[in-house]
C-alpha cells in the first residue's frame, strides 16, 4: 500500500472516501492483485491514541480534526435547534469517532428493504454478509460470525451491578431476556456488543487497511478532498481533486465508487451535477444528469437520557477527574484493558413500543454514570443513564449543497419529529422507561430522578421536553436510497442509475432506517457490495428463522407488569 501522492492518474477502481464503508470496498477488491485500487480520504491518519482507545470516543468525536463538524438547518419541530451531525473526516471514516456499538438491526428491517425495491437485499442474503465481516468473541451460534476482520466483544462483561439490574428491571417489568440480539431474538434485554479488538477500537480503517497495507496494489492518498466526478456524456471517467492547494484528476478504467456518507455522498453527487435539476440550478450548478432523489430521504435516530442519582458510590462519574482518567489511560497503555477498553455501553434492550407493532422499534442503550453522550458534560455526584429513543422514524429530511465548491457545508434539514407517529412513539418510549426503571431490581441503586422530571406526564408536557432534551444518535442515511422508485438514485448493485461505471456504497443508500446503530449494516452492505463488484457472484444465502412475539398483535409485552407504584 502507498500512503503518499502517486504520479500515476489511472487506477482500475477509484474509491472516494475510507470511511466503514470505502475501506471495506478497498480491502477487498485490492485482495484481486490484477487490478489497482486507489482509496481518496480528506482526512487523516487514525493512528492516534484517542481513536484507537475505546473510552476516549468523545474526543475524536468533538475534534475538528476528525469530525467533519457539520450541523442541521434549525429544526422546526425542536424549537428551531441546530442539531450537531459529527461525520468522521479520518481513515476509518465515522467508524473511527463514533461510540463502537454493534447491532445489525432487526432481520425484518432489511428484509424491508427489499420490499420496497432493493432486489435481493434482503435478511437471508445479507446475513453471509454479517458473518463474513464477524469475528464473535462472546457469541457462538449458526448466526455468529467466527472468521472475519472486526471483532466483537462484550468490554468489560458487565462488571458494574448496574449493568445487571437493568437487565433484570426489564424482566421484572414483563419483558424477555436475550442473550444475542444480533441472532435469534432483537426483542428483549441483555448484554450489549461493541466492535473492539483486544482493547482497541475495531473501526475498518483499523481492522481492514491496516492489513492490507503490504499490498503494492492498493494507494491511498490522504488529504485528498474530491470536488467531483468526472463524466463524459453519462460514463464516469474519474475524479478532481485537490491536495495542498494543488488539483489532481484520477481516472478509473472500471469504476468511481463514491462512499462518502450520507451527507458527502449526496453532496457529491450534486456538485458534479448530478440531482434534482431545479436544486442544482438554485445552487448554481449546471444539471448534467436528472436523478430527482439525490440528497433527498434523509433519516436518522433521535434519543434522550433518563437519568437518575445513584444511591451507592459505583458509577462513572467518580472516574471523571484527571488522576482518574490518567490511571485509566495508563492502563490501557500498559494492558489495553479495564475502563479504557469499553465503551461502556455493556446492557441493552429493545422493545416494541405498542401492541401492534411486529418487531423492536425503541432502542435502549445503559450507561452506569450520568454523562453527555459526546462527554462535554457530567453529573456532578453518582448517577445513572439510559438512553432511549424511538427507532422507526417516519419523518424525511434532506441534503442539498449549496453552490458549486465542495468546501461549502451543504443545506440538512431532518425534520425530525415531523409526524405524529413519530412524537407518539417518544411519548411511549418516555413512559415505558419511567415503568421499567420503576422495578425492584433498580431498588438498591435508583434514587431520585434527575431528568425527566416525574412532573412530566402529559402528552403535551412530553412533547415539550422531548423537543427540548433529545439529540441526535448519529445514524444519518438514505439519501442516494437504493431502488425501484422515481426517487431511487441506485439500483440494487449499487449502481447510479443513467450513469455509467458510478456507484454508491455507504449508508446513503438505506431505502429505510435500521433499527439500531447503522455502523454495522453499513459494514455487511459494503462487503456484498464488493462481490458484486467483482461480478463473481454472492455468497449463498443463509435462511433462518428470527423471533416475533406470537402475540404481538394484542400484547405489547411477554407478560403483564406486575402492578407496583413508583418509586
Amino acid at each position: 500500500m502507498k500512503e503518499a501522492n502517486t504520479a500515476n492518474d489511472s487506477f482500475d477502481y477509484v474509491i472516494v472516501g475510507a470511511g466503514s464503508a470505502g475501506a471495506i470496498l478497498a480491502s477487498r477488491l485490492s485482495e484481486d492483485k490484477n487490478v489497482t485500487v486507489l482509496l481518496l480520504e480528506y482526512g487523516g491518519s487514525d493512528s492516534s491514541i484517542f481513536v484507537r482507545m475505546p473510552s476516549a470516543l468523545s474526543i475524536p468525536m468533538n475534534s475538528p480534526t476528525y469530525n467533519w463538524g457539520f450541523e442541521s438547518q434549525p429544526e422546526p419541530f425542536l424549537n428551531n435547534r441546530r442539531m450537531n451531525c459529527p461525520r468522521g473526516k479520518v481513515l476509518g471514516g465515522t467508524s473511527s469517532i463514533n461510540g463502537m456499538v454493534y447491532v445489525r438491526g432487526h432481520a425484518s428491517d432489511i428484509d424491508a428493504w427489499e420490499e420496497s425495491g432493493a432486489k435481493g437485499w434482503n435478511y437471508a442474503n445479507c446475513l453471509p454478509y454479517f458473518k463474513k465481516l464477524e469475528t464473535h468473541e462472546v457469541v457462538e451460534s449458526e448466526y455468529a460470525g467466527n472468521a472475519g476482520p472486526i471483532k466483537i466483544s462484550g468490554g468489560n462483561r458487565m462488571k458494574n451491578p448496574l449493568y445487571r439490574a437493568f437487565v433484570q428491571a426489564g424482566v421484572d417489568a414483563g419483558y424477555s431476556e436475550t442473550a444475542d440480539y444480533n441472532g435469534y431474538q432483537q426483542e428483549g434485554f441483555g448484554p450489549k456488543y461493541m466492535n473492539i479488538a483486544d482493547g482497541i477500537r475495531a473501526s475498518t480503517g483499523y481492522s481492514y487497511l491496516k492489513p492490507a497495507r503490504r499490498r503494492g496494489n492498493l494507494h491511498i492518498v490522504k488529504h485528498a478532498l474530491v470536488q467531483r466526478v468526472l463524466l463524459e456524456e453519462k460514463k464516469a471517467t474519474g475524479v478532481e481533486c485537490e491536495i495542498k492547494g494543488r488539483t489532481h484528476c484520477y481516472h478509473a478504467r472500471r469504476e468511481v465508487i463514491i462512499a462518502a456518507g450520507a451527507i458527502g455522498s449526496p453532496h457529491l453527487l450534486q456538485t458534479s451535477g448530478i440531482g434534482a435539476p431545479a436544486a442544482l440550478a438554485e445552487a448554481g450548478i449546471e444539471p448534467l444528469h436528472e436523478l430527482p432523489g439525490v440528497g433527498e430521504n434523509l433519516q436518522d435516530h433521535l434519543e434522550f437520557n433518563f437519568q437518575y442519582r445513584c444511591k451507592q458510590p459505583i458509577t462513572l462519574n467518580s472516574k471523571l477527574g484527571l488522576i482518574s482518567k490518567g490511571k485509566i489511560g495508563l492502563r490501557w497503555l500498559l494492558f489495553r484493558d479495564g475502563l479504557g477498553s469499553t465503551n461502556h455501553f455493556e446492557a441493552c434492550a429493545f422493545i416494541r413500543s405498542r401492541a401492534g407493532v411486529k418487531w423492536p422499534d425503541i432502542q435502549y442503550h445503559f450507561l452506569p454514570g450520568a454523562i453527555a453522550y459526546d462527554g462535554s458534560s457530567a453529573f456532578k455526584g453518582h448517577g445513572f443513564q439510559v438512553h432511549v429513543g424511538h427507532n422507526k422514524p417516519t419523518s424525511r429530511g434532506f441534503v442539498r449543497t449549496v453552490d458549486a465548491n465542495i468546501r461549502n457545508a451543504p443545506k440538512i434539514q431532518f425534520n425530525y419529529l415531523q409526524t405524529e407517529a413519530d412524537r407518539q412513539g417518544f411519548r411511549d418510549a418516555l413512559r415505558l422507561t419511567r415503568e421499567i426503571m420503576s422495578q425492584p431490581a433498580m431498588d438498591a441503586y435508583r434514587d431520585e430522578v434527575i431528568a425527566p422530571s416525574n412532573d412530566v406526564e402529559s402528552d403535551e408536557e412530553i412533547d415539550s421536553f422531548i423537543a427540548d432534551a433529545v439529540d441526535s444518535a448519529y445514524h444519518p442515511c438514505g439519501t442516494c436510497k437504493m431502488g425501484s422508485d422515481a426517487l431511487a438514485v441506485v439500483d440494487a448493485d449499487l449502481r447510479v442509475r443513467g450513469i455509467a461505471n458510478l456507484r454508491v456504497v455507504d449508508a446513503s443508500v438505506f431505502p429505510s432506517i435500521t433499527n439500531g446503530n447503522i455502523n454495522a449494516p453499513t459494514m455487511m452492505l459494503a462487503e456484498r457490495a464488493a462481490d458484486l463488484i467483482k461480478s463473481r457472484g454472492t455468497l449463498p444465502p443463509i435462511d433462518l428463522p428470527w423471533y416475533t412475539d406470537p402475540d404481538w398483535e394484542t400484547q405489547q409485552r411477554r407478560t403483564p407488569m406486575p402492578t407496583r407504584a413508583s418509586k
